[in-house]
C-alpha cells in the first residue's frame, strides 16, 4: 500500500473502532444495570440490548446506496450523529423504554457499509484485501478490549457514563472522518465491497450463501442472548459483582485468542476449513449447555467461557472468508451486504428472544435457546461443501463486469 492507502485504511479502521468500543462495552454490564431501571423486565432488557441490531440491519444497505449519490463522508457523519444522539438518549433515560429508544436511534447510524465502501474507493484493487483485513482486525481487537474495559468503566462511571463516553467517541469519529481520512476523488460503486440491488435476487437464491447468512445470524443471536445470562452465571460461580467481571474476562479472552489463531491458520492454510467450521459450531453448542448447567462450578464456567469465545472469534474470522469464496465475483459486495444485515438482525432476535427465554427460565432458559439455535445451525452447516470444491462462478455475457462503475 502507498502512503495514501495506508492512511485511508488506518483512519477508517479507527472510525470503526471508535464507534464499536462503546457498543461492545455495554454487552457485559447491561443486564445488571437494566434490572434497576423503571419498567424493567427480562423481556424488555433483552429487547433493549438487541434493539440496536434492528435498525442497523434494516438501514445498512440503504445507507451504502445513498452514499453512492451524496457522498461517503456525508453519510458517515450523519450516521455518527444518529449514533451519538441515541447514546445521549440512552444515557439520560431513567426507564427501560427510554434506553430502548436510545438503542434504536443508535442503530439508525448504520455506517459500516459506507466505511467499507470508502475503503474500497481509496485503495487499488491489488491492495484492497489487505486494507479490508486491517479494518477487520481492528474490529476484532475492539471487541476484545471493550469486553474487558466495559466492567472497568462501569465501576468508574456507570453504564450511563459509558453511554456518554460512546457519544463522545462518535463525535471523535466524525472528527477523524472529516479531518484525517483522505478525500476520495470520485464516487464509485465497488461491486466487491458494496451491495447492488440488481443482484439481490441472484444472491438470495444461492443456497450456500443463505447457509452462511444463517450462520452469521445465529452466531450474533447466540452472542447477544448469552450476555443476558453470563453475568448471573459469573456472579454465582465466582462471586464477582458489577465492576469486577474484567478479572474473569481478561484471562478468558486472552486464552480464547490464543486458541483461535491456530484454528484459523489450520482452516485457511491447512485446507481444513469445513472441519474447523463444523467443530466451532459444535463447541458453541456444548459450551452454552455447559454454562447453563454449570451452577457454581467455577472450573466448568471458566473452561466453557474460554472455548465459547474461541469458537466465536474463529467464526468471526472464517465466515466473511467463506462468503467471499462462495459468492460470484461480481456479486461479492451484494453478498456481504446481505450477510452484514443478517448479522445485525441476529443481534436483535438474540436480544428479543433471549429476553423472553430469560423470563421463562432465567439463565438456563437463555442457554437452552442458544443451544437450540446452535443445533439448527450445525444441522444446516454439515451439508456445506468444501470451499475448495465450491462452484466456479463466472460473469456471463449479459452480466455486468466485476469492478467499479463510476456514478
Amino acid at each position: 500500500m502507498n502512503e495514501k492507502e495506508r492512511r485511508a485504511a488506518s483512519t477508517l479502521a479507527a472510525v470503526f473502532a471508535l464507534r464499536l468500543l462503546g457498543l461492545f462495552m455495554i454487552y457485559p454490564v447491561f443486564e445488571a444495570y437494566a434490572r434497576g431501571l423503571r419498567g424493567s423486565t427480562p423481556a424488555m432488557i433483552g429487547l433493549a440490548l438487541g434493539a440496536y441490531g434492528l435498525t442497523q440491519g434494516l438501514l445498512q444497505i440503504p445507507f451504502g446506496l445513498l452514499s453512492d449519490r451524496i457522498g461517503r463522508k456525508i453519510m458517515i457523519t450523519i450516521g455518527l450523529l444518529f449514533f451519538a444522539a441515541g447514546s445521549v438518549v440512552a444515557a439520560r433515560a431513567g426507564s427501560i423504554e427510554g434506553v430502548l429508544i436510545g438503542r434504536i436511534l443508535q442503530g439508525a447510524g448504520a455506517v459500516g457499509s459506507v466505511i467499507l465502501a470508502l475503503v474500497a474507493d481509496l485503495t487499488r484493487a491489488e491492495v484492497r484485501t489487505r486494507a479490508m483485513a486491517m479494518v477487520g482486525v481492528t474490529i476484532g481487537f475492539a471487541f476484545v478490549v471493550a469486553i474487558v474495559l466495559g466492567p472497568v468503566f462501569n465501576a468508574l462511571i456507570g453504564v450511563p457514563g459509558i453511554f456518554w463516553l460512546t457519544a463522545l467517541l462518535a463525535l471523535l469519529g466524525i472528527g477523524v472522518t472529516l479531518c484525517a481520512v483522505p478525500r476520495s476523488e470520485r464516487l464509485t460503486v465497488q461491486r466487491e465491497a458494496e451491495a447492488v440491488p440488481a443482484l439481490f435476487a441472484r444472491v438470495l437464491r444461492d443456497r450456500e450463501l443463505l447457509r452462511l447468512d444463517l450462520g452469521i445470524f445465529s452466531l450474533h443471536a447466540i452472542l447477544t442472548a448469552s450476555f443476558l445470562a453470563v453475568p448471573p452465571v459469573l456472579a454465582a460461580a465466582f462471586g464477582v459483582g458489577p465492576g469486577r467481571e474484567w478479572m474473569i474476562y481478561l484471562p478468558v479472552l486472552a486464552a480464547s485468542v490464543a486458541l483461535m489463531v491456530p484454528a484459523v491458520i489450520l482452516a485457511e492454510r491447512g485446507g481444513r476449513m469445513k472441519e474447523v467450521f463444523i467443530t466451532a459450531i459444535a463447541v458453541l453448542l456444548v459450551t452454552v449447555l455447559a454454562l447453563g448447567f454449570a451452577g457454581k462450578d467455577a472450573a466448568i464456567v471458566l473452561v466453557a467461557l474460554t472455548l465459547f469465545f474461541a469458537a466465536f472469534n474463529s467464526m468471526e474470522a472464517m465466515l466473511p472468508s467463506l462468503v467471499s469464496r462462495f459468492a460470484p465475483a461480481e456479486a461479492k459486495g451484494t453478498a456481504l451486504g446481505i450477510y452484514s444485515s443478517l448479522q445485525f438482525l441476529g443481534i436483535f432476535i438474540g436480544g428479543a428472544i433471549g429476553g423472553l427465554a430469560a423470563s421463562w427460565g432465567g439463565p438456563v432458559g437463555v442457554f437452552i435457546f442458544t443451544a437450540l439455535l446452535a443445533l439448527v445451525w450445525l444441522a444446516t452447516a454439515i451439508a456445506m461443501p468444501r470451499p475448495a470444491a465450491s462452484r466456479a462462478k463466472h460473469v456471463g455475457p449479459n452480466e455486468a463486469h466485476p469492478g467499479s462503475a463510476t456514478r
